[in-house]
């Protein structure tokens, strides 16, 4: 595959080294027969391409734009959260947070009363320590990013659902400290 792409990009002349080909060429071209290797009659002159003439002055002035070309679109979209938007990520940080506590210390609680165990195979080594307080303020962590360069993103779909990864966070977080204090009542 990497000698395909290799042939693909370094084995096919470019149009710019064929063109030089082309003026280069001298105007009259000697062949050989395939039969006996004898010289024939010269073959007609190649067409070449006719050198540029320079504008008229007038004509160039007129033709040039009175001011620089602009891109169409600018090369990168800087979009900035709003006021609003930057309190419902604080408060969504704060609550998928807390819930990472809860569900942490509900862990903790069915673990030892002996009637659950940590289902996550990530959060298992640290099941039996209070290590899980702070493993599980990972995901919220990792979450609370993830909204923030949703929240900024260039794309309007992705702006428009930034708040989804904290919440949804935060609502598996939820649901796994009711089920384990479910499981020690």
């Amino acid at each position: 595959m990497i000698f395909a792409a290799m042939f693909l990009l370094f084995g096919v002349p470019q149009n710019d080294d064929t063109a030089k080909v082309v003026a280069e060429r001298p105007a009259l071209v000697a062949g050989t027969t395939e039969k006996d290797g004898a010289l024939k009659s010269p073959a007609p002159a190649l067409p070449t391409v006719p050198e540029a003439k320079p504008a008229p002055k007038a004509e160039a002035e007129l033709a040039a734009p009175a001011f620089p070309a602009r891109p169409l679109r600018p090369a990168a979209i800087a979009v900035e959260e709003t006021p609003r938007q930057r309190k419902i990520w604080y408060g969504l940080a704060a609550v998928g947070h807390a819930g990472a506590a809860f569900d942490a210390w509900s862990t903790r609680r069915a673990i030892t009363s002996g009637v659950g165990t940590e289902g996550n195979p990530m959060l298992r080594p640290f099941a039996h320590s209070g290590a899980l307080y702070a493993a599980t303020q990972a995901s919220p962590l990792l979450m609370d990013y993830l909204g923030k360069q949703m929240m900024t993103s260039r794309y309007g779909w992705m702006r428009k659902m930034w708040w989804l990864p904290q919440t949804a966070g935060a609502g598996m977080s939820f649901a796994a400290g009711a089920h384990n204090t479910g499981l020690t009542q």
